[in-house]
């Protein structure tokens, strides 16, 4: 039986960080998967191949476009929209491990939510869950294994 991959779109990128009197150049890579459609992940280190090895992390797909408007987010991940530029998008990580300020085109981002609102409007990602269906199955089955299906 042959492996499908999940439908969804992965974008390469480059963010930079922001250092105290430089910028480092970070290849990243958006990836947005019709299975998880409320989460956006950010992949670092990451071939593009799919392959996680890299860290990763995991963002709110409503964050990343409130984030292109004004700035949104609270705690560990925040991102805001420059001042000055039209096409910078700042995204502040915090871990317990320390944090990291990037600078990415707000452009790519924004480009990169519209793909992801042909795979899964917004609003429409509970129905893309198939959630009624599968609690349906549930209740149907009355607990019974739900891989008996």
């Amino acid at each position: 039986m042959a492996h499908r991959a999940p439908l969804g779109y992965t974008v390469p990128t480059t963010l930079h960080l922001v250092g105290p009197t430089s910028w480092t150049e970070v290849p990243a890579v958006l990836r947005y998967a019709v299975d998880d459609p409320f989460a956006v992940r950010i992949g670092f280190g990451d071939a593009d191949d799919g392959a996680d090895d890299g860290i990763t992390w995991l963002l709110g797909r409503e964050l990343l476009a409130a984030g292109l408007e004004r700035p949104a987010g609270d705690g560990d991940v925040r991102l805001w929209p420059a001042r000055t530029s039209g096409d910078v998008l700042y995204l502040h990580l915090r871990a317990p491990s320390g944090e990291a300020l990037f600078e990415l085109s707000r452009a790519t981002v924004a480009a990169f939510l519209q793909r992801t609102e042909t795979l899964v409007p917004t609003g429409q990602e509970t129905a893309a869950l198939g959630v009624d269906e599968e609690l349906a199955a549930l209740l149907s089955n009355g607990g019974a294994d739900p891989g008996a299906r």
